[in-house]
């Protein structure tokens, strides 16, 4: 069955998409980060509806691209993701597409060895895409009513042993304002198991030295309180005082707890470099990534008998089916050591 009503043209297909975008940032309260993954995987989408027919296309070659964003119109986006490689052609109409077009799109990553995670989330934009279509009456029919998400391959979290994040925790040069910022990053990540994109929104603000505690912007902007470590304090406290001393200082941008060497707002790309650097230089495993100190929080904590409430409440999980994987990691630990310890094992 096709979905109508008529076809768009390209100009109102792009502020359909931006429109889109627009609802995920300010009435969902989407990251722009996420809100540039939903956008990239739209631009995926359209690509496919170019090239191998679909949504009303006829595969024409396009000489304007999809660059959202752009227009002047209400429903310019704020937030979009980089215009896609190939861009797609006036025909294509998002509003016409049918489930037979997401159909051969899924054959399509599943021809090109996209993962079944990776699938799982580019089904899951075009199911909320479609979704908000049908609330604003863009669409009639949802096209995805009838499409079954893939089963997806149970895989246990990454984590740090005990011993390796002592290692990786001392491996900055403390005796520099950076190498002492760093030290103060990676403690403070593995003392609350907050996300790298929750710890580069810190303001000095949100860091309460007399009740150990963090106030959190979460996804979703969703605040939370969480506990700190007197240790992660007390590195956050040495770093922001080498940071006052340095000549450069009332430049640099106030609010933020963890700024870069020019003093603005360090990113989540910086950390993960700088977790990099520091992985290699202590001897670890470089496939970890910073969420893997939030896995290792989290794994750290119920092998010494948190309990899952506490964990998810720490971890700001809206389901406890999330903080539940966890529970696999550390039964798991103890299957281990029983069957190690155990002489009848």
């Amino acid at each position: 069955m096709q979905v109508s009503p008529p076809k768009q043209s390209a100009m109102n297909e792009k502020h359909l998409i931006d429109e889109f975008l627009n609802y995920l940032r300010f009435e969902r309260h989407f990251s722009p980060h996420t809100a540039k993954c939903y956008a990239a995987d739209l631009h995926q989408f359209c690509e496919f509806l170019s090239e191998h027919g679909g949504g009303g296309s006829h595969s024409k070659p396009a000489d304007n691209g999809y660059q959202p964003g752009t227009g002047d119109g209400p429903g310019a986006a704020l937030a979009v993701a980089t215009p896609p490689r190939t861009t797609f052609v006036s025909e294509v109409s998002l509003t016409s597409v049918e489930t037979e077009d997401i159909q051969r799109f899924l054959a399509f990553l599943n021809e090109r060895s996209y993962s079944k995670s990776t699938t799982a989330r580019k089904l899951a934009t075009l199911r909320s895409f479609y979704k908000f279509c049908l609330r604003r009456s863009h669409v009639q029919v949802n096209p995805l009513a009838t499409i079954r998400t893939p089963k997806q391959d149970k895989r246990l979290p990454k984590f740090l042993e005990e011993e390796d994040i002592r290692k990786l925790l001392e491996t900055p040069d403390t005796n520099t304002v950076l190498g002492c910022r760093d030290r103060a990053m990676l403690e403070t990540m593995y003392s609350t198991g907050i996300r790298v994109s929750e710890l580069v929104d810190l303001n000095v603000a949100d860091v309460d030295f007399v009740g150990e505690a963090l106030h959190v912007r979460g996804k979703g902007k969703k605040q939370r309180i969480t506990p700190i470590s007197p240790t992660a304090l007390a590195w956050i406290k040495r770093y922001m005082e080498l940071r006052r001393q340095d000549p450069r200082a009332a430049s640099f941008n106030q609010e933020a707890v963890f700024v870069n060497k020019h003093g603005q707002r360090l990113s989540t790309r910086s950390v993960r470099r700088k977790l990099d650097k520091y992985l290699a230089l202590a001897g670890l495993d470089p496939t970890i990534s910073p969420h893997t100190l939030r896995h290792s929080f989290a794994t750290h904590m119920l092998s010494r008998g948190a309990d899952l409430r506490s964990v998810q409440e720490l971890l700001g999980h809206q389901s406890l089916s999330t903080t539940q994987i966890y529970t696999h990691v550390t039964v798991n630990r103890m299957k281990q050591a029983y069957d190690a310890a155990h002489p009848r094992a």
